[in-house]
């Protein structure tokens, strides 16, 4: 099977919750076979700041919520002190599919391709209109390629707005899972939260 993408598996009625659950049945690319299920986005339906991840981790594919393993305590802990809210953000992923290896008993994290990126595509458009944030907080790579393109470096162009539409912005940082590898994760944290701390004055002043 080729990566035939999601788009053919979209609701004719478009919702959060219908798209929800019609998420459970995508089979847009080759990652929903060996996945314990799709994780899709949640959180507020009007939220002012959207946040897009990777994919989700091995606690997120056993749970079917986004951002609950390391990596999302190391977001909870950035949005609090950058003062947003975590309850009044909406958080997804570029895949909603867990993509691993097995080593033993423990599944490693692979990084999607291009190709799955594509293939999910639709479900975060989706998503994207629907929530229309006035703030898109892009998270690493995968996000950044999915929403910004091919072109666009993290490295080079985190922190600062990128326009969306008239009124809305993306800011992208790292991921916060890239904090925990650094091997100096408090200098890592300390780029991570003085980016969300832009996306947060952003939102306050688009609102």
């Amino acid at each position: 099977m080729t990566n035939i993408g999601a788009e053919r598996f979209l609701p004719a009625e478009v919702s959060l919750s219908a798209l929800r659950e019609a998420a459970r049945g995508c089979e847009g690319c080759e990652l929903f076979r060996n996945a314990t299920q799709t994780v899709f986005g949640e959180g507020d339906p009007s939220a002012r700041y959207l946040l897009v991840g990777e994919q989700p981790g091995d606690q997120e594919d056993r749970t079917g919520a986004p951002f609950v393993g390391p990596a999302g305590r190391m977001l909870d802990r950035g949005l609090g002190e950058a003062g947003i809210e975590r309850g009044a953000v909406y958080v997804t992923n570029a895949v909603k599919h867990f993509k691993f290896v097995l080593r033993g008993k423990r599944r490693i994290h692979q990084k999607p391709t291009a190709a799955e990126i594509d293939a999910c595509r639709p479900w975060l458009d989706a998503e994207m209109r629907l929530v229309d944030p006035a703030v898109t907080i892009v998270l690493g790579a995968t996000a950044a390629r999915a929403l910004l393109g091919p072109s666009f470096r993290v490295t080079r162009q985190r922190g600062v707005p990128v326009p969306r539409r008239e009124g809305a912005f993306y800011v992208a940082t790292i991921h916060p899972s890239a904090i925990l590898r650094a091997p100096e994760p408090e200098d890592a944290y300390a780029g991570f939260l003085a980016d969300l701390r832009t996306a947060a004055a952003l939102g306050s002043a688009t609102g």
